[in-house]
């Protein structure tokens, strides 16, 4: 659905934003959230207690919109099958064990239709639709570019690592909801651990414990750890840029990864994103380094530029590339192509929040007209 229908939609989709601790409700219509937003407990630990708190957030919400809704749309923690809105055990969720039918119930309470996804995939949606992608289109035609994006790879950093694929308006679903678990990808640092241990909230305290000497702390927090590198929080500044640069090598690992496989501008948010000033650096140098054969040859690790859309003096490069006209052979005829394939990566103006509310909007009303 074109980004125009989505902002002049008059159905009213009701949301959810679902953390560990905090359940936040909301309502949008026509791309803009059309109520004040419900905060509850999420009472993770008890299960009646937390399905009840869901029913009666949804309700509180309903009273306060115009016309009925036409469908529940939202992020929730995995493993699951979203398909089917059944949710699986979740360490952030003790009380969710041996697979609960959440969106089954909702149906049954509202009598709506319910959607349901994990927050990667509907922060990459809504940032494809309504965010970093056509911004960043847009932004190419005005520099007199020609090139256009039309695929999007959304990255949530944070208490965890998450990640969405966005293939030209059509978010990518695995058939069994394990679409884009980045989380569960090879750690470069331990091969014992999964990606996540070295891009997470847990990896940044880890690696500052370490390198200052200090008990590892979970009260100390990546803004706290940010504050004392940049010299405005007291502790150990050497531990603190440590524990961003491996960070941002880890990050820059997985992004590179996946830009291999799913060729598409890479877009950040989350909780740790701001803290791009420390970590950044890192994260390039190991998108952008090179690979040695058995015989000692190197070669670059991508076949393609990658470039720091943060960085607005490289951005005129990164949107004219390299127009050049060719001949097309037995023919007079010229045609013009841009022979520098290239991939950016820039952070989330949206934020995370605001993009996995629009990305399940947008979710919502696609599979109501599909």
């Amino acid at each position: 659905m074109a980004k125009s229908d989505i902002n002049n939609d008059s159905r009213i989709i009701l949301t959810l934003d679902a953390g560990g601790t905090n359940l936040v409700f909301s309502a949008i219509q026509g791309n803009k959230e059309i109520v004040q937003p419900r905060n509850y407990s999420t009472n993770a630990s008890d299960l009646d207690k937390c399905l009840h708190t869901i029913i009666e957030g949804f309700r509180e919400v309903y009273k306060l919109i115009p016309h009925k809704a036409a469908a529940i749309s939202f992020a929730f923690p995995g493993p699951a099958d979203y398909r089917n809105g059944i949710i699986g055990d979740l360490p952030n969720f003790p009380a969710f064990k041996g697979g609960v039918a959440l969106g089954p119930m909702l149906m049954d309470e509202f009598e709506i239709p319910v959607f349901i996804n994990n927050d990667g995939n509907l922060f990459a949606y809504g940032e494809a639709l309504c965010g970093f992608l056509p911004e960043l289109n847009a932004r190419i035609i005005s520099s007199g570019g020609i090139k256009q994006f039309k695929n999007l790879i959304g990255l949530t950093i944070g208490t965890g690592f998450g990640c969405g694929v966005v293939i030209d308006k059509m978010m990518l679903l695995g058939d069994n909801s394990n679409d884009t678990g980045i989380h569960q990808t090879l750690n470069k640092f331990n091969p014992q651990w999964n990606a996540e241990e070295s891009v997470s909230t847990r990896a940044i305290q880890r690696v500052y414990a370490q390198h200052s000497g200090h008990q590892f702390l979970s009260q100390l927090m990546p803004k706290d750890i940010f504050d004392i590198a940049m010299g405005e929080q007291e502790g150990n500044v050497d531990a603190a840029k440590e524990a961003f640069r491996q960070f941002g090598e880890a990050l820059g690992s997985s992004i590179a990864n996946i830009v291999a496989l799913i060729d598409g501008v890479v877009v950040i948010g989350g909780g740790i994103a701001a803290a791009w000033p420390l970590y950044a650096p890192a994260m390039f140098k190991e998108i952008n380094r090179q690979y040695k054969s058995w015989e000692e040859t190197l070669f670059n690790r991508l076949d393609f530029e990658v470039y720091n859309l943060e960085e607005m003096s490289v951005f005129p490069d990164f949107a004219l590339g390299r127009v050049r006209k060719i001949r097309v052979p037995y023919s007079n005829r010229e045609i013009q192509y841009d022979e520098c394939a290239r991939v950016g990566i820039g952070l989330s103006k949206l934020g995370a929040s605001k993009a996995i509310a629009l990305g399940a909007y947008a979710y919502a009303l696609q599979q109501l007209d599909s």
